[in-house]
């Protein structure tokens, strides 16, 4: 009679099946709108190289499939969100042409599972900053100028019960997001010039302020060039760079007004629009 030996352990799987099962999942909680466990336990990524893996696997095949990148977002700025999610560090996602709309317009709550809204300051790039880790003055020159924005954000994770892994694997829980109408040039940014008020239905419900973004909605981009720029990537002309929240998010249902003030740079709001 055979003893097995009780010390063996299962055979794990292969790192490139685990992503693409992962990658495979979070496209299918997507399509059906039916958030999933934490994909960080169900398929063991617990690592951002793996979580960011993940992410590229999706991006490649909706590239693929006819989607065109046109800027970044980065996340998990706020140490209210931080603490909302139980993270301790930003992330970053990619912005595709499909998830843009502009102020006034009705959010499509059909393309959503569990939204949220955050206000956030949006730059967009005047030409294209590629190759070496810029310094910050090379990256100010590359910007043109910034906007007001809402971004709905949005998880395939059920609950919003994420790890850092759960979230940057997810695209970094990006949903649309709302651009407002008047351009403001980036020397007219003040972070105490920035104070945030989230209204949902004519109700504040968020307040806060630039500083709250990594200390300043700039030096959250300037993070995330140099975060792109380490890992072989870069901005183009025109790339939207959507630089956080400014204060905790807020969640958005079916007939939901959202208006964000935003200092300077002044108001942007949007409909959730009601299904279908």
């Amino acid at each position: 009679m055979k003893v097995k030996n009780k010390s063996a352990k299962p055979a794990l799987p292969a790192r490139g099946s685990t992503i693409t099962r992962a990658a495979a999942a979070l496209r299918e909680a997507r399509a059906t709108r039916m958030p999933i466990a934490r994909i960080s336990e169900t398929f063991g990524i617990r690592t951002l190289d793996d979580a960011y893996a993940v992410a590229a696997l999706n991006t490649s095949l909706r590239v693929a499939r006819g989607g065109r990148i046109v800027g970044r977002k980065v996340g998990l700025t706020s140490a209210a969100v931080q603490r909302q999610l139980g993270v301790d560090q930003p992330d970053f996602g990619v912005l595709f042409a499909d998830m843009e709309f502009l102020d006034g317009d009705e959010v499509p709550m059909a393309r959503l599972i569990q939204p949220k809204a955050e206000a956030e300051v949006a730059f967009v790039a005047g030409r294209d900053l590629c190759g070496g880790v810029p310094s910050y003055s090379e990256f100010l020159a590359a910007l043109a100028y910034a906007l007001p924005a809402l971004e709905i954000v949005d998880s395939a994770i059920a609950g919003w019960t994420l790890t850092l892994a759960d979230t940057v694997a997810d695209n970094a829980s990006c949903g649309l997001y709302v651009l407002g109408n008047q351009p403001v040039a980036i020397g007219q940014l003040r972070s105490s010039e920035l104070g945030l008020q989230l209204d949902r239905n004519g109700r504040t419900e968020a307040i806060g302020s630039g500083s709250a973004c990594l200390g300043h909605p700039l030096r959250a981009a300037y993070w995330l060039a140099r975060t792109l720029a380490a890992r072989g990537e870069g901005l183009r002309a025109g790339d939207v760079i959507l630089s956080g929240a400014l204060g905790p998010m807020v969640p958005a249902v079916a007939g939901d007004l959202l208006q964000a003030t935003i200092g300077a740079l002044g108001t942007v709001s949007c409909r959730m629009a009601s299904e279908p």
